[in-house]
């Protein structure tokens, strides 16, 4: 159809949209309703393509957001996220407002699931999808994660200094394993290569011993199953996929196997049987978000082991390549002194983005993070911002504005954690009452949530806002060729800038001032929905400047269509969040748009020359 015809073709549509939600008709199984404050380009499914997230109207997605959360790993909710759903709904909204995401990975229990071999406690599953709805009644796309950390807390006794999660009791008494202990432990994930019962009860799951990994495959697609019969067509739209298992481990290797043979032969295999499970569940066109071994990107030598899924080919749009990534060195207080710099984790989430494309398929980053309290706390300001740094750009701050075009797609991300009950748990260790936690994240020691409840009950950060709350490009009307975000986020009393404006774009540096700023750089697609980008709560509508060859503007204005091409507009779900939409009428045109909080009612003539210096800058490097 040539692109006249579609244009006109959108607007009819466009204008139908708005009827749709001025009127707000009533739902029905052929028009479901979208979240509070949609759009008519809201609420479709995400797909992958061009090894990139899509959405229905062609633009490129990113994800970002939190894991919700650890309490799932705990038994004082019964493996479950929140303790209700009115939690759940207060941890959705505060996510939306206070932490800027669209995105959760939503934990799952196994043993929860099934505590009894071959029967799947309905109970359990209607709670997870109760809660599961206020994420995605708040327009927050979600991602179930059937999680394990130590295969399960079964394997440890009521005296143990560790415990783990995942699997059924009745798993673990198949295998009669031997009495656990992980020798001299500093980290619980030792227990991962020196606990013989671990180790054991890993390597039966992966070779199918007693049946474990058929039982788990038939769980997990009757909880499929279950929601997607549980959840109506628009909240089933805002599944964006299922994360088969946390972590992966052989815990031992079989003799003359290693871990890249490992994953040939046994993990890329369970991970075919799961994509067969999510097509008889009814999710065909969902991704699986597959986990590589989990130290194929380990940043310590002696951990690293080779792997990424090598072997397993061209993945597709039916797979995601989904990894982990902490800093260990920093966690270990030892290998890495200091604090993290520009550009510190730029190479290991590069490997991200080039394991990603040469497997064809999209990326996304479903744990980082750094401990808030011990003796390296003082190093997670610098860390988590080089983390998000890393996953806006694969050029350092310090070069950007000299290469941006190497930046890379942006990369999606959930950050571990966010976790209301932070500081107020009551969990039995391994069920002794005699070792009641409730401290930081009550397992295993870890402190490592965003947020926490205050004594009113109030939902509040435990990290600045400037670093959670961040500008991203949350949909790109095309695709994506740069992007970068000055957060100007703290350390302590100091004021972290690691990509200041250059002195060679004068107007701009004037107009950014010591205020936050974004730089998105896109080439337009065929599509006629808006480019989108998340606005934190730090970038007001009366005080944000935006200069874009689109259009520029100080305050700008409400959306009203491409009439409007730069404009503000409510995000989905009725939480007070905002996005700015930017709007294009053409193909395959480059655009850029400079978004800033550091102008106070800037004059027309710097904003006429920072558009002019940001044109020609532009110009000369795409």
């Amino acid at each position: 159809m040539p692109n006249i015809r579609v244009r006109l073709l959108v607007v009819l549509v466009v204008l139908c949209g708005f009827l749709t939600v001025t009127g707000h008709p009533p739902a029905t199984a052929a028009t479901p309703a979208l979240p509070a404050d949609s759009l008519w380009f809201d609420g479709t499914p995400l797909t992958v393509q061009g090894g990139r997230f899509t959405d229905g109207q062609g633009r490129e997605i990113v994800l970002r957001g939190y894991n919700v959360s650890g309490e799932t790993k705990l038994e004082e909710n019964g493996g479950l996220p929140f303790a209700s759903v009115a939690d759940a709904e207060k941890s959705a909204t505060a996510l939306r407002a206070l932490g800027g995401a669209n995105t959760v990975r939503f934990l799952l229990s196994w043993a929860h699931a099934e505590p009894v071999r071959g029967q799947v406690d309905t109970g359990y599953l209607a709670a997870v999808t109760e809660q599961m709805r206020a994420f995605l009644d708040a327009g927050i796309r979600v991602f179930p994660d059937f999680h394990q950390d130590l295969y399960s807390r079964h394997l440890f006794n009521s005296g143990s200094w560790y415990t783990g999660d995942g699997a059924p009791k009745w798993a673990v008494d198949a295998g009669s394993y031997p009495a656990e202990s992980c020798g001299i432990c500093l980290f619980w994930g030792q227990n991962i290569t020196q606990n013989a019962a671990v180790q054991q009860a890993q390597y039966d799951f992966w070779h199918n011993t007693y049946g474990l990994q058929d039982a788990f495959l038939t769980t997990a697609q009757t909880a499929m199953a279950y929601l997607r019969q549980h959840l109506n067509a628009a909240e089933f739209a805002g599944i964006a996929g299922f994360d088969p298992y946390n972590e992966p481990y052989a815990g031992r290797y079989d003799s003359g196997q290693a871990s890249r043979t490992w994953e040939k032969d046994l993990l890329w295999p369970f991970y075919e049987k799961f994509r067969a499970r999510m097509d008889a569940a009814g999710w065909q066109d969902r991704p699986t978000l597959v986990e590589p071994n989990l130290f194929w990107n380990a940043n310590i030598s002696t951990q690293k082991q080779e792997g990424g899924l090598l072997d397993a080919g061209t993945l597709g749009p039916g797979y995601v390549f989904n990894t982990h990534f902490y800093d260990q060195k920093a966690i270990s207080g030892i290998l890495m002194w200091g604090k993290a710099a520009d550009g510190q984790y730029a190479a290991d989430f590069a490997a991200v983005r080039d394991r990603a494309a040469a497997a064809g398929t999209a990326a996304v980053v479903s744990e980082f993070g750094h401990p808030l309290s011990g003796t390296v706390s003082d190093k997670a300001p610098t860390v988590l911002k080089a983390m998000y740094q890393a996953l806006d750009s694969r050029v350092p701050g310090a070069s950007w504005w000299q290469t941006p075009a190497a930046s890379g797609p942006v990369l999606s991300g959930t950050q571990w954690q966010w976790d209301l009950y932070n500081g107020r748990h009551h969990e039995l260790m391994n069920g002794n009452p005699d070792k009641v936690r409730t401290s930081g994240d009550a397992w295993n020691d870890e402190d490592l949530s965003a947020v926490r409840l205050d004594d009113s009950g109030n939902v509040i950060l435990r990290q600045d806002a400037r670093l959670l709350d961040r500008l991203y490009p949350s949909a790109t009307a095309g695709t994506a060729l740069a992007f970068t975000y000055e957060d100007r986020s703290r350390d302590g009393s100091t004021t972290l800038t690691w990509n200041p404006v250059p002195s060679s774009l004068p107007n701009v540096a004037k107009l950014v001032g010591s205020g936050q700023y974004g730089l998105l750089v896109w080439r337009s697609g065929d599509g006629s929905a808006p480019t989108e980008l998340h606005l934190p709560a730090s970038f007001p509508t009366a005080s944000t400047t935006v200069v874009s060859d689109l259009g520029t503007a100080y305050a700008p204005p409400v959306y009203t269509g491409a009439a409007t091409p730069v404009a503000v507009a409510p995000e989905p779900g009725g939480t007070g969040s905002r996005r700015l939409l930017l709007t294009d009428t053409d193909s395959g045109a480059l655009h850029y748009a400079l978004v800033t909080n550091g102008a106070t009612a800037p004059s027309a003539g710097l904003l006429s020359a920072a558009e002019s210096e940001l044109a020609g800058w532009a110009a000369a490097h795409f």
